[in-house]
């Protein structure tokens, strides 16, 4: 593989105006177990993130609540001052209370209290794309996106984005604000988000599938998967990426690890070209 790839994926532009290379990484995993506290390699996570740059990717999505607040302190060690094509991708609206634990909590002063501290983490004046992690059911739509929107009126956030949502969520979720991208689990595997993924299709609106690498069985020994990725010298992993930058052109794959080959096979991916018979046959697994 060439040192750098000047462009993985070819190029979206969020919001319109803010472009970034497709193949982005994904900073979940660059915490400890759970997705709680300390990862047990502080320094090999940030030669990750380094590489990743390195590597031609300039979008990297976070959360306040990875750690909590580690992947954010860890992105600000390992690239700040941060190259000035790169866009950092953080969320709020979860609580954590333990590994594995996820609470949502929309309450606007929690979310404007969650966008000033990851403006600090991050060392950014203002975050390019912010994201409500969930939903919170028991705040009004309105008031969660109000909160982010009036944000983004004092110039803290550019964009706004939406995670796990269906299509009438966008659409209430416009009303108060510009929604520029959905984050939802997708997958060669799993495709239960097909609807929403076509409905930003219809907007432009970029669609970041989380666990974007995931194929189960379709790996297993002699299957349609396996015996794609043995003829492209590729493993069934780079073939999931490279099928779902080939699925949509608004599709940003985040695909994340704490390892730095693991990294470079997923950065790889980006140069595979898939025919139109390879691509028709793992649609249809």
């Amino acid at each position: 593989m060439t040192d750098t790839q000047t462009a993985p994926g070819g190029v979206f532009r969020l919001g319109g105006d803010l472009p970034v290379h497709r193949l982005g990484y994904g900073a979940m995993q660059i915490t400890g177990p759970g997705v709680w506290g300390e990862p047990s390699d502080r320094e090999g996570a940030k030669a990750v993130l380094r590489r990743a740059v390195e590597l031609g990717v300039n979008l990297i999505d976070t959360a306040d609540s990875y750690g909590p607040y580690v992947s954010e302190e860890i992105i600000r060690e390992a690239l700040h001052p941060y190259p000035a094509d790169l866009v950092i991708a953080t969320k709020g609206g979860f609580v954590r209370t333990g590994p594995n634990k996820w609470i949502p909590v929309g309450r606007p002063e929690y979310l404007r209290q969650e966008v000033e501290m990851s403006l600090r983490r991050l060392g950014l004046e203002r975050i390019d794309l912010y994201q409500l992690h969930r939903v919170d059911p028991k705040v009004p739509v309105a008031d969660q996106v109000g909160e982010l929107r009036a944000l983004q009126q004092e110039g803290k956030i550019r964009h706004i984005g939406l995670s796990e949502v269906d299509p009438d969520m966008i659409e209430e979720a416009a009303k108060t604000a510009e929604i520029v991208s959905v984050q939802n689990l997708y997958n060669l595997a799993d495709r239960k988000h097909e609807a929403v993924l076509e409905y930003a299709e219809s907007k432009g609106i970029a669609f970041i599938p989380w666990f974007p690498i995931a194929t189960g069985k379709l790996a297993e020994p002699g299957s349609v998967l396996e015996n794609s990725a043995k003829e492209h010298n590729a493993s069934p992993a780079q073939l999931a990426l490279a099928w779902l930058l080939r699925r949509s052109p608004v599709m940003l794959p985040i695909p994340g690890t704490r390892s730095v080959s693991h990294l470079e096979e997923n950065v790889a991916a980006a140069g595979i070209s898939l025919t139109d018979e390879d691509f028709k046959a793992l649609s249809a697994l």
